[in-house]
């Protein structure tokens, strides 16, 4: 008998040497412990006795399950927790090790389409940008990580994954090397960026380079920045700059995104420049560009063209 955790290990293994990214295989593993844990409350440790019921008790345990703040999972994210589940025992039943799937009619729930909760004005970047303290190394190097974040748009993991060599000061572009999705790209990093980029370099970095590494940005270990790190510093320097606004790396997408839509970019290129396969995941930014959507309004409301009273009645 195969037992739940042997299982899990063996698709994890299979996942990763079929090219899945760490950070999926991670996010798997997250979240497949968790639906074991759930039946190994219920004396279910062999996965060819999980039965379709069991796994929509599980499902329905995810629908009432309560976070720290007391609120309950989104649809989104009860969706991302049960889409391992089901890519799971579907691997098993391929592999023989299970005779059927009990997952195949688990039906997942509807994803809300939600807008980035935030965006940050143009006067509002600025003043996150000219928060950290430039005088000190590590406010050099805070102050380059948060322009290359704002004109590249770039994601958390990607500017963490960046090598010195990444950073084309010629062609004014940055190499992402293995973005979501294990895909590569070049974006186009705007010349202050770069200027930030080279002070760091030039008089940061060399403080904080023990160990010759070809990473670009460096923690005062000498290492890359752990995730979580990375999003408590960013973090706090929005909330200093902007103090309205919440948010950390991804905030920064959002905004570049936006407020490049705003100043009339072509959707096509943006959908480039941010990594997206789908046209559609770009057009959610396009949803959030409102300063066009109120040009059109004043210009072409019959209310707005009307001449107005000059008193209300």
């Amino acid at each position: 008998m195969t037992t739940m955790d042997e299982a899990i290990a063996d698709h994890l293994v299979w996942l990763a040497s079929h090219g899945y990214a760490p950070s999926t295989v991670s996010g798997r593993r997250h979240h497949l412990m968790a639906m074991a844990g759930f039946f190994a409350e219920r004396e279910v440790t062999d996965p060819a006795t999980v039965t379709p019921s069991l796994l929509d008790s599980y499902q329905r345990h995810l629908f009432h399950h309560k976070k720290r703040d007391g609120r309950p999972l989104s649809f989104r994210t009860q969706a991302q927790r049960l889409i391992p589940v089901k890519g799971f025992f579907a691997w098993l039943a391929r592999m023989g090790t299970i005779h059927f799937d009990p997952a195949v009619s688990m039906v997942l729930p509807k994803t809300e389409h939600r807008l980035p909760e935030a965006v940050l004005s143009a006067e509002e970047v600025e003043a996150v940008l000219a928060t950290p303290d430039t005088t000190t190394t590590l406010g050099i190097r805070d102050r380059a990580v948060l322009e290359v974040f704002y004109s590249t748009a770039i994601r958390r993991m990607e500017l963490i994954s960046l090598q010195m060599a990444d950073v084309d000061h010629a062609r004014g572009t940055l190499f992402v090397r293995q973005g979501k999705g294990g895909r590569d790209r070049h974006v186009p990093i705007g010349e202050r960026a770069r200027q930030w980029v080279e002070r760091y370099t030039d008089e940061a970095r060399p403080a904080l380079d023990t160990t010759g590494s070809d990473t670009l940005f460096l923690t005062v270990t000498g290492g890359h920045f752990a995730p979580d790190v990375l999003s408590r510093t960013v973090t706090a320097y929005i909330t200093a700059g902007a103090p309205t606004k919440h948010g950390s790396c991804h905030l920064f997408r959002h905004t570049a995104a936006t407020l490049m839509l705003d100043a009339g970019a072509d959707v096509r290129y943006v959908a480039e420049m941010l990594g997206h396969q789908k046209l559609e995941t770009t057009m959610t930014y396009t949803r959030v560009s409102l300063a066009k959507l109120r040009e059109v309004h004043a210009a072409t409301h019959p209310a707005e063209r009307t001449t107005r009273p000059t008193h209300l009645p």
